[in-house]
């Protein structure tokens, strides 16, 4: 049977990776660039899916000034587009990476969508949306699109498609959580700014889950970032922890677990097996230029490298 998934990214952006020694600020600093992608965080789930041989649809807003190259990514990777073009260009998301580890982003703002705009994709979306055996939405809110708007639009899909997953952060994240979606992946800072307070034990996070799954949240994946990523659900808790890879883009990594979250889950997997997948999948990526998964043998070997504890 055919699995169909549709990933909704609002606020797309080019991401422009690089990689250097160190940065000192107020100098020049020598750079060497990695790579320039089509992405945003649905359109990074959406590579990896496609990459797994999932059936996908991209959908969410882009600047008519810039559109070529997610064009091009589309058509090369067969990924069906049904993005809302709007006036303006897309950002562009700058991610530079040093010899230790440590990144720093700097996030351009992009196009502005106007409240036609905003009616005409949340009409055309809900009519097509619900015929998806699951709905990935990701990644931050684009000027001119309220949270208020935004949390409607989420209600009446969760009507729609009741499997949805959402990865957001800041005000998206708040205004997403209302409507209850299926599964959610905030990292520990993420929930922190939720719960309004510190998590500093695994106890805490866990305890914050929960927080969560009262609010009628199924499943509940926390990114713990080395420490690995913890599952919540009415089954149980897992924790899963990745061995020490050699970092050169952190771009997208979180966008990979999410992508092998929703693989594991349309294949019928269990909770202890997918996580660890996708424990897997966000590992890789952290060891490549860009995203996606382009060794089935890595991943196996990757996946058997993963420690994974029942709480």
């Amino acid at each position: 049977m055919t699995r169909r998934v549709a990933t909704i990214t609002l606020n797309p952006a080019y991401d422009l990776v690089g990689l250097c020694s160190s940065i000192e600020i107020g100098e020049v600093n020598l750079v060497t660039t990695a790579s320039l992608n089509a992405g945003g965080k649905g359109v990074n789930v959406a590579k990896v899916l496609r990459d797994l041989g999932i059936d996908i649809t991209v959908s969410g807003f882009m600047g008519k000034d810039n559109q070529d190259e997610f064009q091009h990514f589309f058509s090369d990777n067969g990924m069906a587009n049904r993005f809302c073009m709007v006036p303006g260009r897309t950002r562009i998301n700058v991610k530079l990476t040093e010899n230790n580890g440590e990144s720093t982003d700097f996030n351009f703002s992009g196009f502005d969508v106007s409240k036609e705009d905003w009616n005409r994709f949340s009409t055309e979306s809900l009519n097509w949306l619900g015929h998806f055996d699951m709905v990935v939405v990701s990644g931050s809110l684009p000027n001119g699109v309220e949270p208020e708007e935004f949390t409607r639009w989420m209600s009446r899909l969760r009507q729609l498609c009741p499997c949805i997953i959402f990865d957001s952060s800041r005000e998206a994240l708040k205004a997403g959580l209302k409507a209850s979606p299926w599964l959610v992946k905030p990292n520990r800072h993420e929930l922190e700014m939720w719960v309004g307070r510190k998590l500093p034990d695994l106890k805490d996070v866990i305890e914050a889950a929960h927080e969560l799954r009262d609010k009628g949240i199924s499943h509940v994946v926390i990114s713990l970032g080395e420490e690995g990523a913890l599952w919540v659900n009415a089954s149980g808790s897992w924790l899963a922890k990745p061995p020490h890879c050699e970092v050169i883009s952190t771009v997208g990594a979180g966008d990979s677990m999410v992508a092998g979250l929703a693989y594991g889950l349309l294949s019928g997997e269990s909770s202890a097996h997918t996580l660890r997948m996708a424990t897997a999948i966000s590992a890789l990526s952290v060891s490549q230029p860009d995203v996606g998964v382009k060794n089935r043998n890595k991943l196996a070997e990757m996946m058997a490298k993963i420690e994974m504890k029942s709480l």
